[in-house]
């Protein structure tokens, strides 16, 4: 998740929040790949949740962490709740069951990407191993009930926490139990913008599908392979799911703002205090109707973090967000970047999948949306199971890398991070469908051999 913005200009106007966003419009030359990843601690030695407190906790993994990388902390009341890269690299953050992620640095390849993930992983290795921490590779903790996760100390956690059982059934679940991988990409102009969100959130049940790894709820199988995938079905509909209206005329930025303003609102944050405003809307908040803080108005940090609490398939930032897809082990973690990026910032492979998109409708893509947790690639829409389609997007994720020709020191294109999901299209099997074979066989109907097989 990202920081906290702090902005604390008062806003005046609807165009204000527009042009916020579109201050993301960058020329090509300038675009850019974010990578964020979450994986979920567990103790070496019982393979239990690892708390915040304590010698051999969260807070000391971070601690140990900001002396080996000298960024600086991120801290709530005392307590220390990230790290963030000056120079304008990473961030390290935690989401509310101790989840650790890295939000990398925006990079200009998946080369780039890869070497950064690497190295994240070492240097976490290398302070985690002494305190007992291992990371698990999966959308979702395999073997823990909900009370047993632990809870870090951030406020906006507190208030989420408190208002997610009114909104849906999963909300705790999406919090404590998840993990993904999403990557951020940018847009050269408005046109250029919503080309690209509606691609991406029409084929995000692909991704969902290639990166399907949550098959596990405490200790058996689940039913699903993404049971991640799942739950953001029913965590709160009023700001997840496929917007159907982005693919109607008009859709642009301000359709956007428009769309944010009705989102109800979690939390307010002044100093280091988070104010619960849980269920009240920015537009009302904008209009100086907040009960809350009557009176009051918002800021372009209230703005920036409020957009940070909208959970659509794809999320429009500065940048888009995909967000459709399980955490996975660290070998397949560049093929999502890899994926997204032969498909979006390569034209011809960006037309092309317009032209597999365009001619779904919003209730064929939301029976795929709806699907795809529990059939994966059996999903169909109009007459195609999704198999086919994934092959079609493979083979443009791999024309557009080929055609973008970065080449790393051994003369390799980024197409070789294409190759974990290579094999998956080989098999015909999800990572999911993997997981429940070994369950049922090696494994013995036990899910403790997934914390070293697939720890980091």
């Amino acid at each position: 998740m990202a920081r906290d913005q702090i902005d604390m200009t008062p806003l005046d106007s609807r165009d204000e929040l527009v042009a916020w966003l579109e201050a993301g419009v960058k020329p090509k030359s300038e675009f850019r790949i974010g990578t964020e990843h979450e994986k979920t601690p567990f103790t070496l030695e019982g393979h239990r949740p690892v708390p915040y407190e304590g010698t051999r906790g969260i807070g000391a993994l971070l601690e140990g962490m900001q002396l080996l990388l000298g960024w600086e902390p991120i801290t709530e009341n005392g307590k220390i709740i990230g790290l963030h890269d000056v120079t304008g690299g990473g961030a390290i953050s935690l989401e509310p069951g101790g989840q650790f992620e890295l939000s990398g640095a925006p990079v200009e390849n998946v080369h780039q990407t890869s070497s950064e993930l690497m190295a994240h992983l070492a240097q976490v290795r290398e302070v985690a191993t002494p305190l007992g921490i291992g990371f698990l590779g999966l959308g979702m903790t395999p073997s823990w009930s909900r009370k047993e996760m632990p809870v870090m100390p951030k406020g906006r956690y507190r208030i989420m926490t408190n208002y997610m059982p009114k909104v849906g059934q999963y909300g705790l679940d999406m919090m404590y139990r998840t993990c993904t991988v999403q990557t951020n990409l940018d847009f050269c102009s408005e046109a250029d913008m919503v080309k690209k969100l509606r691609v991406s959130v029409a084929l995000q049940p692909v991704a969902t599908a290639l990166f399907a790894n949550s098959p596990f709820t405490e200790g058996k199988p689940n039913g699903f392979l993404s049971f991640r995938s799942e739950i953001w079905r029913d965590t709160d509909n009023a700001r997840a799911g496929m917007i159907p209206w982005a693919f109607e005329d008009g859709m642009g930025f301000e359709r956007w703002v428009d769309y944010a303003l009705d989102v109800p609102m979690y939390f307010v944050k002044r100093g280091d205090d988070y104010i619960d405003v849980s269920g009240s809307s920015f537009r009302d908040f904008f209009d100086g109707k907040n009960k809350m803080m009557p009176g009051e108005k918002p800021t372009l940090s209230d703005w920036a973090n409020h957009l940070s609490t909208i959970f659509p398939e794809v999320r429009l930032k500065r940048y888009l967000e995909m967000r459709g897809s399980d955490g996975v082990p660290w070998q397949q973690l560049p093929s999502l970047p890899a994926f997204w990026v032969g498909l979006l910032y390569d034209n011809d492979s960006l037309e092309a999948a317009w032209d597999i998109a365009k001619r779904w409708n919003a209730h064929e893509r939301q029976a795929l949306r709806d699907d795809v947790p529990r059939l994966g690639f059996k999903a169909k829409i109009g007459n195609r199971y999704l198999f086919e389609v994934a092959k079609d997007c493979m083979a443009l994720a791999h024309k557009g890398l080929a055609r973008r020709g970065k080449i790393d020191h051994l003369g390799r294109d980024e197409t070789r991070y294409l190759e974990p999901l290579d094999h998956i299209m080989d098999t015909g099997h999800t990572p999911a469908e993997e997981l429940l074979e070994k369950f049922n066989g090696a494994w013995r109907h036990s899910v403790d051999p997934v914390y070293s097989e697939y720890a980091f």
